[in-house]
């Protein structure tokens, strides 16, 4: 990796890191994908540099894959979210392999550089598949990441509860200090 990644939350399934590209730092909004060298960092990040290179072609596909992840995961079954994530999907295909180690599927692309985006929109299949009531965004207000809940109960609200959990904590003891 060139550069290590400067996001709060990494690790989540790659539909929803790909949606945390963005994140709050101090009031203001970061943005990795603001260049090909934030795209190097994020394809390190979620293992795709070994199949996908960091291509500013890439980075198109992968801020319009990203806006309509968003949209999805914001508005559920919103018409416009669900055309533009086809529109991605459209962009590859899985092609069914049988090899000595036996059946198997190869993602194929007819321009390379939706790679990313098009994986990142499938991911998102299949966690609507797997448990789409565990796709959630952090209950920080001032928070704009996204998690997918793997908690035993599914109860889980804050991206992360050493960072924006424990802010929330505070914020409410102070809150009942000051009013007692």
């Amino acid at each position: 990796m060139s550069a290590p990644d400067p996001r709060p939350l990494t690790g989540e399934p790659v539909s929803l890191d790909l949606l945390n590209t963005r994140w709050m730092r101090d009031g203001e909004r970061q943005d990795l994908l603001a260049s090909a060298d934030g795209l190097a960092v994020w394809l390190a990040t979620t293992g795709l540099e070994a199949r996908f290179p960091a291509e500013a072609a890439a980075l198109d596909p992968l801020l319009r894959t990203r806006e309509a992840l968003l949209r999805a995961v914001e508005s559920p079954g919103d018409p416009r979210a669900v055309e533009d994530l086809d529109a991605v999907l459209e962009h590859g295909r899985i092609r069914a392999t049988l090899s000595a180690e036996g059946p198997g599927e190869r993602a194929e692309f007819a321009d390379p550089a939706w790679g990313p985006a098009w994986t990142a929109a499938r991911d998102y299949l299949d966690l609507l598949r797997t448990a789409p009531d565990r796709i959630r965004s952090c209950a920080h207000d001032a928070c704009i990441l996204h998690f997918f809940d793997t908690s035993r109960n599914g109860t889980r609200r804050w991206c992360s509860m050493a960072g924006c959990g424990n802010r929330a904590k505070a914020s409410r003891h102070y809150a009942r200090t000051r009013e007692g």
